[in-house]
């Protein structure tokens, strides 16, 4: 079953300190992912595959085209969706790991974690106890727990990046480079984690710096290049359609 079908996606910038200069980071861009799924997103820098999930998550507005999303209410185009209903599914449904850390100022690690559980209404100890389970399993150490993470190293920053995606079970998780600042046993400890996320129906869409050592999750890729969808193929190198238009 289809989860989410992008028809001709495009997103344009406007560089107003260089006269107005159009920028095409999307073009015409289609693809299917099906429910439960695990997709992986290659491609030179600058490809456009971080700003394809930015326009999944809403970070971005799409310029043209549709991304249908079949949400547990129905089918809904995101690209044309207001943003109270936006931020609604992004508490419930949807997940997005960045590969830039943005955390609340003098907030703990502990409480930056809980927090999407206490924005459903988790009490506040039990989601600090959940918080802290899945910190320990992603090797930070508990006395950084008090700790202000914007104060952390690289690494460590990414780790909480992805236990506060990780909290709140989803039905699409979006991963910008997951793993970039990570050492190879950390590495390890996430690829389990997303196996453990997957087998549990989530569907998942990655960008990864290096997709090799998460090629026993993936189901599918998509090679991009000049912001345009140029390749598909199935882990056995068997071709698929390319562009599906």
């Amino acid at each position: 079953m289809v989860h989410l079908r992008i028809i001709r996606l495009s997103k344009e910038f406007r560089l107003m300190l260089l006269a107005g200069k159009r920028i095409f980071a999307l073009r015409d861009v289609c693809l299917e992912v099906e429910e439960g799924s695990f997709v992986a997103l290659v491609g030179p820098s600058g490809a456009g595959k971080s700003t394809l999930l930015k326009c999944i998550y809403r970070t971005y507005v799409p310029s043209l085209g549709q991304i249908w999303y079949r949400s547990n209410d129905g089918w809904i185009d995101l690209a044309a969706l207001d943003e109270r209903r936006i931020l609604a599914l992004r508490r419930r449904e949807i997940g997005y790991v960045s590969q830039f850390f943005k955390p609340l100022p003098r907030v703990s690690s502990l409480d930056w974690v809980a927090r999407p559980l206490t924005m459903l209404g988790r009490d506040i100890r039990q989601a600090r106890e959940e918080a802290a389970a899945l910190l320990g399993r992603l090797n930070i150490r508990p006395e950084l727990w008090d700790a202000f993470p914007v104060m952390f190293s690289g690494g460590e920053q990414q780790r909480i990046n992805l236990a506060r995606a990780l909290i709140v079970p989803r039905r699409l998780l979006l991963l910008d480079e997951p793993t970039a600042s990570l050492d190879s046993t950390n590495q390890a400890t996430v690829l389990d984690l997303l196996a453990e996320v997957r087998k549990r129906g989530t569907t998942m869409i990655g960008v990864f710096h290096n997709p090799d050592s998460f090629a026993p999750l993936v189901d599918c890729y998509y090679r991009m290049s000049g912001g345009q969808v140029a390749e598909t193929w199935a882990p056995d190198r068997k071709q698929l359609a390319v562009g599906l238009r």
